[in-house]
């Protein structure tokens, strides 16, 4: 496994989506520790464990939860959107340092976006398909 030379550092940076969310994740050769905005997984999330696993599932699945630190800027949408953005990132930056782990990482679904987004309203309704309440007198 070798690490992209940038800027005379070890590290692999690559950039995730979901829903309006951005994740710009940054791996590094290091101990699994996991810095979301400058602040830490649990800082970030809070008692969040279903997100911290989200997270954690593309590192868990290649075993490498303990080899790499993740730095991560995320910005736009909320918590989970951006966990998910996240963990796209993440499987995409493991490809790139292995191509031995895109097997894997495609078979449970993590190298592929979500594209859903929300819909947009629309005029003479309440919300994107809900309608107004009929009133026949």
């Amino acid at each position: 496994m070798a690490l992209k030379n940038t800027d005379n550092k070890n590290e692999v940076v690559k950039t995730g989506r979901r829903k309006c969310s951005i994740a710009v994740a940054k791996l590094v050769s290091g101990k699994g520790r996991v810095f979301i905005n400058g602040k830490t997984l649990k800082g970030y999330f809070g008692n969040r464990p279903s997100l911290e696993m989200t997270i954690y599932r593309p590192l868990v699945l290649t075993e490498n939860q303990d080899k790499f630190d993740v730095r991560v800027k995320t910005l736009g949408g909320g918590v989970s959107a951006q966990a998910d953005a996240i963990q796209l990132a993440i499987a995409r930056a493991l490809v790139e340092i292995n191509e031995e782990f895109k097997q894997p990482l495609k078979q449970e679904g993590l190298l592929t976006r979500d594209a859903r987004i929300k819909e947009r309203k629309k005029y003479g309704r309440k919300r994107a398909r809900k309608r107004f309440q009929f009133s026949k007198r």
